[in-house]
């Protein structure tokens, strides 16, 4: 017997080519130009995400991961956000492969029932990979001035940050 939620896709992927053909467009000449399209997109924000990317490694291998851990330890005690959050809170806005490995981590070490894990969890899903998104969007759309968008996104993110910390205090 066949699930239904495993023809989902093939359904879609159907329906849309059968409505395309009612329209009278050329759907596979649409499929190649799209892709062409992407591919042009990939090859312009490649460069940005691999400087990113080793950015990131650069920092943890060199250990100015856990030196700005220490100096931002006590504010953040002060604010209610475990300390120990600080490499999460330094790599999401950079990597979420990064993210989900230091997450990874935290929770190996504390437990993902501890606080310190749900802090994590929490924050992956209340933030954004901000420096990634900006570079595939605006790199794709050709924006290269991000004055107030950059600015106005790591705000959002320790939001963010502080938000996830406040709701495992209260729900948890």
């Amino acid at each position: 017997m066949v699930n239904l939620s495993s023809l989902v896709i093939p359904l879609l992927l159907a329906g849309t080519a059968v409505y395309g053909l009612g329209k009278r467009v050329n759907v596979y000449a649409a499929l190649t130009r799209g892709a062409e399209e992407g591919l042009g997109v990939l090859l312009r924000i490649v460069p940005a995400l691999v400087g990113l990317l080793t950015a990131v490694y650069m920092l943890r291998a060199s250990g100015a991961m856990e030196a700005l851990s220490g100096l931002c330890a006590p504010l953040l005690e002060a604010l209610g956000i475990p300390p120990e959050t600080v490499p999460l809170m330094l790599i999401r806005p950079v990597s979420g492969n990064g993210a989900l490995a230091v997450a990874s981590d935290l929770m190996g070490a504390y437990g993902p029932d501890s606080t310190v894990g749900r802090t994590a969890a929490v924050m992956l899903g209340s933030t954004e990979t901000t420096f990634y998104t900006i570079a595939v969007y605006f790199g794709s759309a050709g924006i290269v001035r991000t004055r107030h968008t950059l600015p106005a996104a790591l705000v959002a993110d320790l939001t963010g940050f502080a938000a996830a910390a406040l709701a495992v205090r209260v729900f948890f």
